[in-house]
């Protein structure tokens, strides 16, 4: 799978270690920045990610931010786009099968990397219901 990733200063590290560890699962990485723990503005790496989920440059985007909350509010700005924001495996998994989500959003604050490798993995390896989901995304989705 192709997979874009962004982050801003906070969410930096979490974004290395993320990067490493998709590498290592075979997975192609787009790195979209930041390249350091210098103040940076989180919607001009979620935007990056969002523009090459929406153009399909890329099959899936992940995300990093201090709360998660900033970069989850810029990527769905897209219609093209189904960001979810995820700090258990749980909710990994129901943004797939529940919202087909595109792009998943982690908080650096509260995701270490072992939970975030975790999160990730249900997120990648978890399909979309569809069925009585359908109808739901086609309400705000240009994708489906």
């Amino acid at each position: 799978m192709k997979i874009a990733l962004g982050a801003d200063h906070k969410g930096y590290l979490l974004k290395e270690k993320v990067k490493a560890f998709l590498k290592e699962q075979g997975h192609e990485v787009v790195d979209f920045g930041t390249d350091s723990e210098e103040s940076t503005d989180y919607p001009d790496y979620g935007m990056k990610v969002a523009q090459a989920v929406a153009n399909d440059e890329v099959d899936r985007g992940i995300t990093l931010c201090w709360t998660g909350n900033g970069m989850n509010m810029v990527v769905n700005k897209l219609p093209e786009i189904r960001g979810a924001f995820a700090f258990t495996e749980e909710m990994a998994r129901l943004t797939r099968e529940h919202n087909d989500s595109n792009i998943l959003s982690l908080a650096s604050k509260w995701v270490e990397p072992e939970l975030a490798e975790k999160i990730i993995t249900v997120w990648l390896t978890t399909e979309f219901e569809g069925g009585r989901h359908l109808p739901r995304i086609r309400k705000f989705s240009i994708k489906k």
